[in-house]
């Protein structure tokens, strides 16, 4: 059972000659007279990033959070994209992933709009290593050379050492040791070039983890104990614990590798060798709070128990690591829990508890380490190699190119100078011939014009009817998209549609479906736009709502999903937004029984008129789309239903229309003044009021937007 733990590259912002307590101290005082501007926020990001060094998180986490305030009353991005990146930081080392990446993407969001390629790099840099610490390979992979691109780019040595050791650490997971240790060492040799003493460090760890994988123990331990003593002459506590962990795994190993009967005494010396470094490690990383790096620890205490046989303590171990793990999401440490853990109870003899974790162990090593994920990890390193070259070959040959065109261009010229001499040779001469044709010519002209018009005449009217009979033809294929009659009867029973597109085919569309759990949903939606483009975006929202229903069931993951197949699609319409069309919409599910309704809208307010009572749910204030909260997922409500409750889902077209005495807005409180009045009627009568009182408001008024509500009688 082989455990290594791989060092682990972080970013460093500012270099000092002064030790990191008296920088923090220096950087107090100054805040004390400081003022409200953006040097004060520049002085509380580096004071957030010296508390997090030295693993005061607390501290680092509340001097970022009102660094992020500052920034944003100031509108200072540059400072507000270094607080989140801070924050960012202080989630990593606490083992809170989700949030860390959440924080660096918004941090590179910012970046990418103030064009620093610099920090840019860095947030890529970050958002990768919180992919490798969820086993997502191949998107760590991907962000660890984008970069290393803007890295060379700019001439960062730092950075650049940075990405080569990175690259190297998920060569090193997946087995490529040859690749790894190419990557370490062009890591290395750089970061002695510059003097990285930390970066050093990390450089030695990685290279000691392939020997110590290779069994080429005592060059590991040499390269482990030069790590342990730089990063005690630096005070890096993360990485004197990553030191220790690393020297005690070598020691599991090499004792694992001592099977003669001859050899146990020496073996069980090694074992408690590797037990007193792996506990002088767990020591330091509860003192910081990191609690991946507390997982590991118990993990290899976990292994080492096992193999001395005291299985209780070992179990222990493990189920501590599982639960932080399951925590914090790391599929590579509940990998490794499950294995063990089905290797005690196997020993124990509970085959049922054994048979359960060596599944749940053989789940997360086929997700992380499976065929398609290494051709991706291959295919990642090859798309770089292959775009670098690219790069120096399109440079040679825009250079050839613009010598050609210098010369081009002076040919044209002297060609463009004769050329300039004939053509005025020859209008003047046409001048003269032109003015003694013109009064023959006029005549034959005017009755040139005549038929032309005519012709042009007939044209257009084809080109109508052409029109038209297209626009018919959509609004059919859009209305096998909607809900059928068929359907809406059979689970919705006493209900009315009120449906009146603004031309012959619409943005707004009626769509529903039964889910795997038997339930059945409903929707009233407004696509962007309306006529053609509002139609063909229906059909698009319609197929995307289709798809996500063949896995969800919940409304609000039900609209997550369908958000993103819609953005995933658009992205790639070539515009400089990158598609930012979706639709406003409510998305309804009843239950088999009809006693509960959960549902999620999007910019779309539902209703459920009860004893004359209106009873209001607000929507969530984003549409299903591209959108700034378009990583938020949408809320889920739920709400028993009682015998008459009718309950109404609409777009906004019916309270937008312009009319009446003062051609103004119907206004949605007026909406549901009539909605209140007459839920009495059948749901038929319903829907003839509506169609009256919306024909009665619009009058002479042209229809300003599609119209579409859905009433439902309980």
């Amino acid at each position: 059972m082989k455990k290594i733990i791989l060092f682990l590259i972080f970013n460093l912002i500012i270099s000092t000659c002064f030790t990191q307590n008296n920088t923090i101290d220096s950087l107090l005082t100054v805040l004390k007279s400081a003022k409200n501007d953006t040097n004060k926020v520049n002085t509380l990001n580096i004071l957030s990033e010296q508390l997090w060094r030295v693993g005061d998180y607390e501290q680092a986490k509340k001097q970022a959070d009102y660094t992020l305030i500052l920034s944003l009353k100031l509108n200072f991005k540059k400072g507000e994209s270094s607080a989140y990146n801070n924050i960012g930081i202080i989630y990593e080392y606490q083992g809170n992933y989700p949030e860390a990446l959440k924080n660096y993407l918004v941090s590179l969001k910012i970046r990418e709009e103030i064009g620093n390629k610099q920090e840019i790099a860095d947030s890529y840099n970050n958002i990768g290593i919180i992919y490798f610490y969820q086993s997502n390979y191949p998107k760590a992979l991907k962000n660890y050379y984008a970069s290393l691109t803007t890295r060379e780019e700019i001439g960062d040595k730092q950075g650049i050492a940075d990405s080569y050791n990175n690259i190297g650490l998920i060569n090193s997971k997946q087995g490529n040791y040859p690749e790894a240790l190419k990557n370490y060492f062009a890591s290395l040799k750089i970061r002695e070039e510059i003097g990285d003493q930390r970066g050093i460090a990390f450089s030695y760890g990685n290279i000691g983890n392939i020997y110590t994988s290779q069994s080429n123990y005592s060059e590991a331990l040499k390269n482990f104990f030069v790590v342990l003593k730089i990063f005690e002459e630096i005070g890096d506590k993360k990485g004197i614990a990553n030191s220790y962990s690393n020297i005690g795994n070598l020691y599991t190993n090499q004792a694992e590798h001592l099977i003669s009967p001859d050899s146990l005494a020496y073996r069980e010396e090694l074992y408690n060798e590797a037990l007193k470094h792996q506990f002088a490690s767990l020591k330091i990383k509860e003192e910081i709070g990191d609690k991946q790096g507390i997982a590991s620890s118990y993990i290899n205490l976990g292994s080492i128990n096992i193999e001395l046989k005291n299985l209780v303590q070992a179990k222990k171990y493990l189920n501590n690591a599982l639960a932080i793990s399951s925590e914090i999401g790391s599929k590579e440490q509940l990998k490794n829990s499950y294995s063990r853990l089905s290797i005690i109870d196997s020993t124990q003899g509970n085959w049922e508890a054994a048979y359960k974790y060596h599944k749940l162990f053989i789940l997360y090593r086929d997700s992380i380490d499976n065929e398609e994920t290494q051709k991706k990890t291959i295919q990642a390193g090859m798309t770089y190699e292959f775009e670098k070259k690219e790069a120096l070959t399109k440079a040679a040959q825009d250079k050839k190119d613009a010598l050609a065109t210098t010369e081009i261009k002076k040919q044209q010229i002297i060609r463009y100078a004769i050329s300039g001499i004939l053509v005025l040779v020859i209008l003047f001469t046409l001048f003269l011939y032109n003015r003694f044709r013109l009064i023959r010519k006029q005549k034959n002209i005017i009755e040139l014009k005549e038929k032309e018009t005519q012709q042009q005449k007939e044209v257009i009217e084809e080109k109508h009817r052409e029109i038209t009979d297209s626009i018919n033809y959509a609004e059919r294929i859009q209305r096998s998209f909607l809900a059928t009659t068929q359907m809406l009867d059979q689970h919705l029973k006493d209900y009315f549609v009120f449906f009146r597109p603004k031309d012959v085919v619409s943005g707004d569309f009626y769509w529903a479906g039964e889910l795997n759990n038997g339930n059945f949903a409903f929707s009233c939606a407004d696509s962007t736009g309306h006529g053609v483009p509002g139609a063909i975006m229906s059909i698009l929202n319609i197929s995307s709502l289709e798809k996500s229903i063949e896995k969800e069931t919940e409304p609000n993951k039900i609209l997550n999903k369908t958000r993103k197949i819609i953005i995933d699609r658009l992205k790639k319409d070539g515009s400089t937004e990158g598609g930012r069309d979706g639709m406003d919409c409510s998305l309804m599910v009843i239950n088999k029984d009809r006693t509960q309704l959960s549902f999620a809208a999007a910019n779309s307010p539902v209703f459920i008129v009860r004893n004359y009572e209106l009873i209001e749910f607000k929507p969530d204030k984003m549409p299903v789309g591209k959108h700034d909260k378009d990583i938020e997922s949408f809320n889920l409500h739920t709400t028993s239903l009682q015998k008459g409750d009718i309950v109404y889902t609409l777009t906004d077209g019916f309270p937008d229309q312009f009319g009446g005495v003062k051609d103004k807005k119907y206004m949605i409180k007026n909406l549901k003044a009539l909605l209140i009045q007459i839920a009495p009627l059948t749901m038929q009568e319903q829907k003839q009021k509506l169609a009256d009182e919306f024909t009665t408001w619009k009058g002479e008024n042209e229809q300003v937007d599609d119209v579409c509500i859905i009433g439902v009688r309980i």
